[in-house]
């Protein structure tokens, strides 16, 4: 890789082996390979748990607020609850995850996971029917998120080579966008039959196989060694200059901002299912323009087998940012319902490989003792992005009609990409 924007680490002999090479349609099928290593199975096991699990609550808790209020603005407000919790405890959890055993606090955060959901059984159990309630567990809920993500990110370096993180990357990524599939179409099933209480049991024993299959991995110290680190402030903040000090790590977060805020037209889906694609029926548009995305990003995670070949992480980046923005410009400009489906579709594929690869970038040219605030700072930028976009999008859907704001927003992500990537040529080099 470019040795000015990494380091080098010893890796576990075992990890590193040779493959035959891949050949026909296995080309482009996933790349498996790190299921072959015990420890990230397991790991990867526990977040197809957590990735339906959560879409469940997710579902689950919005619903609830809303059948005991009648009222979108108190759902709304929950959503901000949740949100400022993540962000804070993911940036604390980076540093925390950088200064101790990862897997002892990936054993701690994922109970407390799975206590919170317990909760929210307990109190839909009961008949509480409380909205105060609901949003303090849900804090909890994501202040426990927030501390879990940095740690269970960064651990995939020490478990699987350097040249198999995009392949890990793509397995995670199409877990769990399969669970934002999956999740919320389970949730619509089973609300219905057995009812919100048993919906948050069943999230709390399925946490129950992410706490044995965490609890059976290897330990996962910090490799410096030497005097015990804190987890305060400073250390936060020693994150930051680390990120401004290394521009491939800066221009793989801009990249994300730039897709996220400027394209993710989420907040007109409703207002564009109701004027533009009403004649489809407008229940039946929306449901397929949330789809579309995550649909889009699964099938690109299961024809991912040519990322591994790939080892111009940077290009590969910018070129998935670039058609992010040309698929949401071409949805801004669709009269048709599929083929706007089908626009957002290539812009879930797009994601897609942008995910992967920036996060590959983050796992490779970071240090290890500076992947866990790495990956906080991931956590609040891919949960800050697209909540930004709700607010800037909705503005300019107001001001000038959504097809003009999408297709707009997409053509800013095009240029202002492709500027950043001209202007900075850092993540142009960058290759391992």
């Amino acid at each position: 890789m470019d040795t000015s924007e990494s380091s080098t680490e010893p890796q576990t002999p075992e990890l590193v082996v040779a493959d035959p090479p891949r050949s026909g349609w296995r080309r482009w099928a996933m790349d498996t390979r790190p299921l072959r290593i015990p420890a990230y199975r397991r790991l990867w096991s526990s977040t197809i748990v957590t990735a339906v699990g959560s879409q469940l609550t997710a579902v689950a808790v919005p619903k609830q607020i809303y059948d005991i209020t009648g009222s979108s603005a108190w759902v709304g407000a929950a959503s901000l609850a949740g949100l400022v919790p993540l962000i804070v405890f993911a940036l604390w959890g980076g540093a925390v995850a950088d200064s101790m055993d990862r897997r002892k606090l990936l054993l701690i955060t994922n109970t407390g996971i799975a206590v919170t959901s317990l909760l929210f059984w307990v109190q839909a159990f009961t008949g509480l029917e409380s909205v105060a309630a609901l949003m303090v567990l849900l804090a909890m809920q994501q202040a426990f998120w927030g501390l879990n993500a940095p740690a269970r990110t960064a651990s995939i370096a020490r478990l699987v080579p350097e040249g198999q993180l995009p392949a890990a990357n793509a397995l995670g990524s199409t877990v769990m966008q399969t669970g934002q599939v999956v999740g919320p179409l389970l949730a619509g099933v089973l609300i219905p039959v057995i009812g919100l209480p048993e919906l948050y049991l069943i999230d709390a024993l399925a946490l129950c196989v992410t706490v044995w299959a965490v609890y059976k991995l290897p330990a996962l110290p910090p490799l410096a060694g030497g005097a015990k680190r804190r987890a305060g402030v400073r250390e936060i903040v020693e994150g930051f200059r680390y990120i401004s000090m290394h521009k491939v790590l800066l221009l793989s977060f801009l990249a994300d901002i730039v897709a996220m805020v400027f394209g993710m037209p989420r907040a007109l889906f409703p207002q564009l299912a109701a004027e533009t694609y009403g004649s489809y029926g407008e229940g039946f548009a929306l449901g397929l323009l949330f789809a579309a995305i995550p649909i889009g990003a699964v099938l690109g995670g299961l024809f991912s087998g040519t990322f591994s070949r790939a080892r111009r992480h940077g290009w590969m980046v910018i070129g998935a940012v670039v058609a992010w923005g040309v698929a949401i410009t071409g949805f801004g400009l669709s009269g048709n319902l599929w083929i706007a489906a089908g626009f957002l579709a290539l812009a879930g594929l797009a994601d897609m490989v942008s995910m992967v690869f920036r996060g590959a970038i983050l796992l490779s040219a970071a240090t290890d003792e500076m992947r866990g605030r790495m990956q906080g700072v991931f956590t609040v930028v891919v949960a800050g992005g697209p909540r930004l976009a709700d607010v800037l999008h909705g503005t300019a859907g107001s001001a000038f009609g959504p097809g003009t704001a999408v297709a707009g927003g997409g053509v800013l992500v095009v240029a202002v990409m492709l500027a950043l990537a001209a202007a900075v040529p850092a993540l142009r080099r960058y290759r391992i």
